[in-house]
């Protein structure tokens, strides 16, 4: 861990957007950092540019959390290492066809991540942090888990996911 830091956020989805952001608000803040994305080099530009603001530790795991695999080895990470104290579940993504032109494959995949990873991620963070009692975990949803879009209901229904099982994460 870096001087004085308040401990390390692990922050899925960190190459870009919202990730990206909230890793970048994070540092500022005093944590060190683990990020995990698919995309490397863009992972190892957005970590660059906050160890260069901030001055804290920043670490890239490349990983799909689509592929049980390289999800597994996230989860073990998060059981493992002591000094997470914040997990961010931001990894997620949406289609731009409706749900009759997507193929199910494609909705699957989108499920696997937006609901199952998280849940996998939240599961294995959440009893070292309760032991310790200390930790905390952002799951990140959307406007569509209580807006509906009419093009494609699945995303939408993944995010309901978010905020239907929040409090049942909240203990």
């Amino acid at each position: 861990m870096s001087n004085a830091s308040k401990g390390t956020a692990l922050v899925t989805g960190a190459s870009g957007g919202i990730g990206a952001v909230y890793a970048a608000r994070l540092a500022k803040r005093g944590y060190d950092l683990i990020l995990v994305a698919r995309n490397t080099d863009r992972l190892n530009q957005v970590a660059r540019r906050i160890r260069e603001e901030s001055g804290h530790t920043v670490e890239v795991v490349t990983a799909d959390l689509g592929n049980a695999a390289e999800l597994l080895q996230i989860e073990t990470r998060l059981k493992n290492d002591t000094s997470i104290s914040l997990l961010v579940n931001n990894a997620g993504f949406g289609s731009k066809e409706s749900v009759l032109e997507a193929s199910v494959d494609e909705m699957t995949a989108m499920i696997d991540l937006n609901v199952t990873a998280l849940t996998r991620l939240t599961y294995a963070a959440a009893p070292a942090m309760a032991a310790r009692q200390h930790g905390t975990i952002i799951n990140i949803a959307s406007i569509v888990a209580i807006a509906p879009e009419l093009l494609n209901g699945v995303y939408g229904a993944s995010k309901a996911y978010v905020l239907a099982t929040e409090p049942l994460f909240a203990a």
